[in-house]
C-alpha cells in the first residue's frame, strides 16, 4: 500500500476531523490575485455550485492551503503571466455549460497554455467536464482532445447516488455522485465506478498535472440525506484532501 493510501486508511481521517475542529488554518482567500503569492485559485464564477464551493473551501481550510477565489470576470481579466504565478487552479461542481460560456475564448486559451507550462489543474464534476475539448461550452482541452459523457446512472434517470468507488490497493469508498462524468478516453485511471468506468483520472498536459474527479469526495454530511453510505464522511473528505494535495504537488496517485 502506498504512503498516501496508508495515510488515508489509518490516520488521515483523524487529521481531517481535527483540522475541521480547528477551523481556518492558514487559508487566505482575500489575498489580491495580482500579487502572485496564492498557491491555489478556486473558481467561484458563473455556474458554480455555492454548496460545492463551500465544501471545497472547508477542505482547503482544513488542509491549511492558502487560496484565493476568482470569479468569471476576474479570471477573464487575469493575464497569462498572472495565472501562471499560481500552482493550482481548482474548478468545482456546478453547471459546466454556464461556467465555460462565462469565460472568454482567450481565457480558455490562457488556462490551457498555463497548464501546458506548469500550472496544475483539479476539476470536480463540472470542472472535469470543462477540462475536456468543447467549442459549445468553451472547454479547456487539457485532455488531448478527449470529451466526457455522464456516468451511466444518468441514462437510468438517476441524478445523485452513493456509489462504491474502487481504487488500487485501497478500501472501497462510498462516495457522493451527482450528474458527474465518467472519464474514459484520457489519462490514468485512479478510481473506478461500480461499472468499471473511470471515476477519477490523472494525467499530464504539457508541464502541468491534471486530476479530474466525477465524484464529490468533498461532500459534507448534509448532502447524504436519503442515501445509505457505509463510508464515514470524514474518510471521504480525507480522500478529497488527498486529491487536492496530489494535484497541488503534481504527485501521481496509485492507478490501474
Amino acid at each position: 500500500m502506498s504512503p498516501l493510501y496508508r495515510l488515508l486508511t489509518i490516520t488521515y481521517s483523524t487529521i481531517i476531523v481535527a483540522a475541521f475542529a480547528a477551523c481556518g488554518g492558514r487559508s487566505n482567500k482575500g489575498r489580491p490575485l495580482a500579487d502572485g503569492a496564492t498557491p491555489v485559485l478556486l473558481f467561484n464564477g458563473t455556474g458554480t455550485s455555492p454548496g460545492d464551493l463551500a465544501a471545497m473551501e472547508a477542505i482547503l481550510d482544513s488542509s491549511h492551503i492558502d487560496y484565493s477565489t476568482v470569479n468569471s470576470s476576474e479570471l477573464n481579466g487575469l493575464s497569462l503571466s498572472q495565472i501562471v504565478r499560481s500552482r493550482l487552479l481548482i474548478v468545482p461542481g456546478g453547471n459546466f455549460i454556464n461556467m465555460g460560456n462565462s469565460l472568454t475564448t482567450v481565457t480558455a486559451s490562457n488556462i490551457r497554455y498555463a497548464v501546458e507550462h506548469g500550472l496544475n489543474y483539479f476539476g470536480i464534476c463540472a470542472g472535469a467536464f470543462l477540462a475536456g475539448k468543447s467549442t459549445y461550452y468553451n472547454g479547456f482541452n487539457l485532455t488531448s482532445g478527449a470529451t466526457f459523457g455522464f456516468y451511466s446512472a444518468e441514462n437510468r434517470g438517476i441524478r445523485k447516488a452513493a456509489l462504491a468507488i474502487t481504487s488500487p490497493g485501497a478500501p472501497t469508498l462510498d462516495q457522493y455522485w451527482e450528474d458527474g462524468p465518467q472519464l474514459s478516453g484520457w489519462g490514468l485511471v485512479v478510481a473506478k465506478y461500480p461499472d468499471g468506468a473511470p471515476a477519477v483520472a490523472e494525467g499530464k498536459c504539457g508541464g502541468g498535472f491534471v486530476v479530474l474527479a466525477g465524484i464529490h469526495a468533498e461532500a459534507p454530511a448534509d448532502w447524504r440525506r436519503g442515501m445509505i453510505f457505509h463510508t464515514p464522511v470524514s474518510t471521504d473528505n480525507a480522500y478529497a484532501a488527498m486529491l487536492i494535495q496530489a494535484a497541488l504537488n503534481g504527485v501521481s496517485l496509485p492507478h490501474y
